[in-house]
């Protein structure tokens, strides 16, 4: 027993650091309202069908919800020597930074978004820590993003193209292992700037912070907030049937709703904390959604 009691201790304290940072955050958003600097954007279809959270088979993911769907598909990209294959983005990462140039363009109204001279700024404006392993993420993620192309409808109206127009890939200087050129600056295309001006969510980027290790719980946040303000009487009663072919088809297995349902619910908990105004309750088979005002009123 003394033998596993320090890493049984170990364990106990580093959940405790994870929990402390969301309630920090959580006590942050619910005591002071959110700033110019707290406020972020996200396209509305992200809100609705999001990047695959886990890596991809192949080159190609579809998800869909209701009469939004969104198909992603894995480019190419000069990493100075000619095209080399990227992968379909995932994770958090790819959603942060998709909120960071979003915010961007919305707030400056340009489509040329600066983001950092080093990875370690880039790193800096998502609000995420800097090291080694999250710098090689960040860099495959990035080209992933600035190569795929990007399919989203809904109710009739595709957007087809990609969101990334221009992109100097982040070369790697193969005698040092070091960093050869960090691009500064990435373009939105034209097409994916007018939809996303068309279409901004606000968030709160706080809350976005606090999230930011689980790619669930900011899918599940983007959601919330762009749903529940247009919710009105009684509310929305979601069975997790239809919640699991909106966040999570990938479950399969002889009982996928349950299975979704046990890591659906934890990412919940911690959007509530960070979401306080959200009005969401489990009910036998499901949720029952009810009007709420958004983390960042409309107005703003």
């Amino acid at each position: 027993m003394s033998q596993k009691k320090p890493n049984e201790e170990s364990e106990f304290l580093c959940l405790t650091r994870q929990e402390n940072k969301l309630l920090e955050a959580a006590g942050d958003i619910y005591g002071t309202p959110p700033n110019g600097t707290d406020m972020a954007f996200t396209h509305a279809v992200f809100c609705q069908v999001g990047l695959p959270r886990s890596r991809v088979d192949g080159h190609e993911f579809m998800r869909r919800s209701g009469a939004a769907w969104v198909n992603v598909q894995a480019g190419y990209l000069d990493e100075g020597n000619g095209p080399v294959q990227q992968l379909v983005p995932y994770g958090a990462l790819p959603r942060l930074a998709l909120a960071h140039v979003s915010t961007h363009a919305v707030r400056y109204k340009t489509r040329e978004v600066p983001i950092g001279e080093s990875a370690a700024q880039f790193l800096d404006l998502m609000g995420m820590e800097h090291d080694g392993r999250r710098y090689t993420s960040l860099r495959k993620q990035m080209h992933a993003l600035a190569a795929c192309r990007l399919q989203i409808g809904y109710r009739g109206r595709t957007f087809n193209g990609q969101a990334v127009e221009q992109f100097d890939a982040w070369l790697m200087n193969k005698d040092t292992g070091q960093k050869a050129l960090w691009p500064g600056l990435m373009v939105l295309s034209e097409h994916f700037y007018t939809a996303l001006m068309d279409g901004a969510v606000p968030l709160d980027n706080r809350a976005l912070h606090a999230l930011k290790g689980s790619a669930l719980a900011l899918d599940v946040y983007a959601w919330l907030a762009h749903r529940l303000h247009r919710i009105e009487g009684r509310g929305v009663i979601l069975y997790w049937k239809s919640l699991r072919e909106q966040f999570a088809q990938e479950y399969e297995g002889k009982d996928p709703d349950k299975n979704f349902k046990k890591d659906f619910l934890p990412a919940l908990h911690k959007v509530q904390a960070v979401y306080p105004q959200a009005k969401v309750k489990q009910i036998t088979g499901g949720l029952l959604l009810i009007g709420s005002p958004p983390p960042i009123s409309y107005k703003r």
